[in-house]
């Protein structure tokens, strides 16, 4: 009997071949976008969007247009931001670990192409944002041109204040969110906005302690690499402690947010006093940015779950 040679079908190597360079480019795409970073900062635009339906005795669903086109302009513009951080930092980002994977580092994208789509993100989205409401679409390009130009292109190589600059940035996206559906904006949206400019601070300082030997290898004046970790965990310690009144602004949600508010803040606070006695500061610095990644979920999350019982129509 014959021997029947079996050779692979070129269809199907074709096809697999396919499969892998679209899950590469996904992959690419999503590492450029900062797809962390602009989920987290959807859920605060979201709150502030909901917010505002809420204190404006309007209806979600008679709205349910101008939050499409809030979170989808509003998703874009970040992720232009994004794009053109990973576009300007392509020298320093090889140096660092968590950064040397990027598709601006490997070659994935080319620089032309990634330049080319943060602009056309930005550009999108702000015209999607447009058509909410003039103000969201100007809150949104504040915060772009903070995070692109003043933080990335000017503060982050050159000051330690680097991280208070970029926290305005990342403070806006509640704003855009109301500011879509009430473009005169309320008291409870600029506490929003303090929530999330204070938070900035300890997050972001914790990750530069967990970091600072690779900040210290690119140039990064980070506080902890120029000043050391026993500044920083006070200053971490400071920022936390102003946010214990910030829910007290926010009693028109009810005692059980202010209560869960208040014992998310209080306990922030123990965990970063707590810190000031210990050695291991690695250890401490990652336990201050878990909780800062859960605090921020929760609280987010209990401001829509206590105004849920608002008619939808």
């Amino acid at each position: 009997m014959d021997k029947v040679e079996t050779t692979s079908s070129p269809i199907i190597d074709k096809s697999a071949e396919t499969r892998k360079k679209v899950t590469t480019f996904l992959a690419e795409f999503k590492a450029l976008t900062k797809v962390g970073i602009v989920n987290s900062n959807l859920i605060t635009t979201f709150a502030g969007f909901w917010l505002a339906i809420y204190f404006t005795n309007a209806s979600f669903i008679a709205n349910w247009d101008i939050f499409l086109l809030t979170m989808a302009g509003s998703a874009l513009v970040i992720a232009g931001g994004c794009i053109m951080n990973n576009w300007y930092d392509v020298d320093i980002d090889p140096i660092m670990s968590r950064t040397k994977d990027r598709p601006t580092v490997t070659g994935g994208i080319s620089l032309n192409r990634v330049l080319t789509t943060g602009i056309s993100s930005t550009v999108l989205g702000l015209v999607l944002l447009m058509f909410t409401t003039m103000e969201a679409a100007m809150i949104a390009l504040f915060g772009w041109f903070v995070y692109v130009v003043l933080y990335t292109m000017w503060s982050k190589r050159k000051y330690t204040l680097n991280t208070a600059i970029g926290s305005f940035s990342g403070a806006v996206p509640p704003l855009i969110g109301w500011a879509a559906v009430d473009p005169g904006l309320q008291r409870m949206a600029f506490v929003l906005f303090l929530i999330m400019f204070i938070w900035q601070t300890p997050h972001f300082l914790a990750l530069a302690m967990k970091k600072a030997k690779e900040y210290k290898a690119a140039g990064v004046p980070m506080l902890p690499v120029v000043h050391g970790f026993e500044i920083t965990k006070r200053q971490i310690v400071v920022y936390i402690a102003c946010l214990l009144p910030l829910p007290f602004f926010m009693a028109s949600l009810g005692t059980t947010f202010v209560i869960i508010a208040t014992l998310l803040n209080v306990g922030w606070l123990v965990m970063g006093i707590s810190g000031l006695f210990m050695k291991n500061h690695l250890k401490w610095a990652n336990m201050i940015f878990i909780y800062s990644l859960n605090y921020l979920t929760i609280l987010f999350l209990m401001m829509v779950v206590v105004t849920l019982e608002f008619p939808f129509s």
